[in-house]
This record gives structure tokens, C-alpha cells and sequence, in this order.
């Protein structure tokens, strides 16, 4: 399941609270086909409660599938924080705000720890905003160090943080039905 013919099937988070957040996923996702990533899939988004993050702002989340040859893990990220810049964000704290955040999550089933890069995402299995997307993709991909599927770690998260469908016109219907009772 990590590698079709020759091809890397790499998992990506996405997430934004500032802004158009809707928008700003929409251009990620058009950064990453720019950056010549084979956007496979996508996962439904979800509205989220900021988690170890200091700001009230909602975050919009999902994940994408990727299919990657003849890309390294580095040349992966490094296109991705040139996406996250060319979107606005020129600061990599953990702890702000942002108009964009692209993660990778797993690269296949590479296993790597520098000062760029660590592979799995290590705190993947404790954020429910990054399970939650993931498992509507690859509810049965096997995390190559924990040896647990994706069902299981979204089952077993201890982050208790919530995490709903996006629905952008639920707003707009309520807006309606009050309207309407009138």
C-alpha cells in the first residue's frame, strides 16, 4: 500500500485558520499540483478546535493522498515550505496562527529523523485533526514504526479536541429556515 510500481503513496496534512481558510486549502492543494505532485486523493475537511496553539480563530483541515516518483522525502519539503510561503506564511512556529500549514505525515515507509525532516510526522497518532481526515483515506495504512492502522490510532488518540465535517452552508441554511419561519 506505501509503494505502487515504482510509485511512493505519501500522505500530507493541510490545515489553515486565518483568512480564507477555505481558499487557502484550495490553493494548497493547487500549490501541491504545481509543485508536480500527483494529488491522488483528498480527504473531506473538517472544522477544528485549535490544538497547543495560542489563538481562538477555527482551523479547516484535511489530508491529501500523493503519488510521487523520482521525488526524496527533502525535495518533498522543500517544495512544501515554498508553498507555505508563497501562501502567505513566512514563519514556521508551531505556536501562531497561519494561513497555511502543509505536513508531510508519511513519505511510503520511510523512516528518517534530521534537523529538516522526521518521518513518520511524530505526533501524528496524537492529533485527532490530522486522524480524523486521514482515516476516511487509509483507514487500514499501517504506521511503519507504531505497526498500528490508522482506525486503530484515531480510535485509541487521547487528544479529545473537536473535530466536525465542514459544512460551509449549514450557516446559510439555518440563515434560511429562520428567515422563512417569519
Amino acid at each position: 500500500m506505501n509503494q505502487l510500481d515504482g510509485v511512493t503513496v505519501a500522505y500530507v496534512a493541510l490545515g489553515s485558520n486565518l483568512g480564507d481558510r477555505a481558499g487557502n486549502l484550495l490553493l494548497a492543494v493547487r500549490g501541491l499540483m504545481e509543485a508536480s505532485f500527483h494529488v491522488n486523493k483528498l480527504s473531506p475537511v473538517y472544522e477544528t478546535e485549535p490544538v497547543g496553539i495560542d489563538t481562538e480563530h477555527r482551523f479547516l483541515n484535511m489530508v491529501a493522498e500523493i503519488h510521487l516518483t523520482n521525488v526524496s522525502p527533502t525535495q518533498m519539503m522543500a517544495r512544501i515550505l515554498r508553498i507555505e510561503y508563497l501562501l502567505g506564511r513566512t514563519e514556521k512556529s508551531k505556536k501562531k496562527p497561519r494561513t497555511v500549514d502543509i505536513d508531510i505525515l508519511f513519505f511510503g515507509d520511510v523512516q528518517m529523523d534530521t534537523e529538516f525532516l522526521v518521518l513518520p510526522h511524530p505526533r501524528l497518532h496524537l492529533r485527532r485533526f490530522v486522524l480524523k481526515p486521514l482515516s476516511k483515506l487509509a483507514p487500514n495504512f499501517v504506521h511503519p514504526t507504531l505497526h498500528k492502522e490508522i482506525a486503530d490510532l484515531l480510535e485509541e488518540c487521547p487528544d479529545d479536541s473537536e473535530v466536525k465535517r465542514w459544512k460551509p452552508n449549514a450557516r446559510l441554511s439555518e440563515q434560511l429556515a429562520v428567515g422563512g419561519e417569519q
